[in-house]
């Protein structure tokens, strides 16, 4: 059995704006599909124009898939509720990832320190509310 898992987030109407900023993060292959260029499927909504109906991030190691939330009840990104969690196999990679997704307005929300279990750990928010955690072996 061959399965990936990832996460796949709906958007509060800037799909193609964070994706495009995940692409510069994580780099990889950015692939984004309007309803604009969909055949007309009869939705049960108006999409507006532009609105990002399906897209997918694949830099080999990080797959995001997203788009954009329809209707006005959609909920935002910021939650405590889930996170993504990023593995790297050093320290420094760790650190220029925390510089990467903070650049266009994040911020760091838990230090990147050495944590109880051996390695270092932090937590960043990106300027779309999306929460990273970041865990580095120490080595």
């Amino acid at each position: 059995m061959t399965m990936q898992f990832s996460p796949n987030i709906s958007f509060p109407g800037n799909a193609t704006e964070a994706l495009r900023f995940y692409h510069e993060v994580f780099g990889g292959e950015l692939d984004i599909m309007t309803y604009d260029d969909m055949p007309d499927m009869n939705f049960p909504f108006e999409p507006p124009a532009g609105t990002v109906a399906h897209a997918t991030l694949n830099s080999g190691t990080v797959y995001i898939a997203g788009g954009d939330a329809m209707g006005p009840d959609s909920p935002g990104l910021a939650s405590e509720a889930y996170s993504f969690l990023l593995q790297f196999d050093n320290v420094v990679e760790a650190r220029d990832y925390i510089v990467r997704l903070t650049a266009g307005g994040g911020e760091v929300t838990m230090a990147f320190e050495k944590a109880p279990w051996g390695d270092y750990y932090g937590q960043v928010t990106d300027q779309f509310g999306v929460v990273w955690m970041l865990n580095a072996a120490d080595n």
